[in-house]
């Protein structure tokens, strides 16, 4: 079966990063995969998502409309697209940023204080690789081994002495799964 995923939130937080990585890692793995981005008005401060499509069988389609898992960072992500979430699916969330608890009950939640964690790390900017570890966690799609060999294909050199604290952040969120 395909994991069909939706990740959504600001530009800038690093939503077509964790899109990419999984989209790489799950290639690095052999698997068929497929990344649709979608940014609103503006990158940076507007709205953006994207989709991910990872599978051992061939893709039918890259759309993905009623998604196993959303991944969401902001609260206008958690609105539009928790609705939108398979029945059984995974809904994951940045605790930090999102002031109320998702009202569906016939999904499985993980909420992630991603900015907290972030910030302990010492950057707000890998508040994205906190969720991303809770996710790899709770659904082992890809290795997190694969995901951590991928950084160095998806973020630009001049963030690769970042490496280290994104391998720690993808940790950390998952350390929260496992506990």
């Amino acid at each position: 079966m395909a994991e069909e995923l939706t990740i959504a939130g600001f530009g800038g937080q690093g939503v077509m990063v964790i899109g990419q990585l999984l989209s790489y890692a799950g290639m690095h793995e052999g698997k068929n995969v497929s990344w649709i981005p979608a940014y609103g008005p503006e990158m940076r401060g507007g709205t953006a998502n994207c989709s991910v499509v990872i599978s051992a069988e061939p893709i039918g389609s890259p759309i993905v409309t009623e998604p196993t898992t959303a991944i969401v960072m902001n609260r206008p992500s958690m609105d539009r697209f928790e609705p939108m979430l398979r029945p059984g699916g995974l809904l994951i969330y940045n605790s930090s940023l999102i002031d109320r608890k998702p009202e569906r009950s016939d999904i499985r939640v993980i909420a992630v204080p991603a900015v907290d964690i972030a910030r302990e790390l010492g950057s707000d900017r890998v508040a994205n690789m906190c969720v991303l570890g809770a996710y790899l966690a709770a659904t082992h799609v890809v290795a997190s081994e694969s995901v951590a060999e991928c950084l160095k294909e998806v973020l630009p050199a001049r963030r690769h002495n970042l490496i280290p604290l994104n391998i720690e952040a993808i940790n950390r969120g998952a350390q929260l799964v496992e506990a």
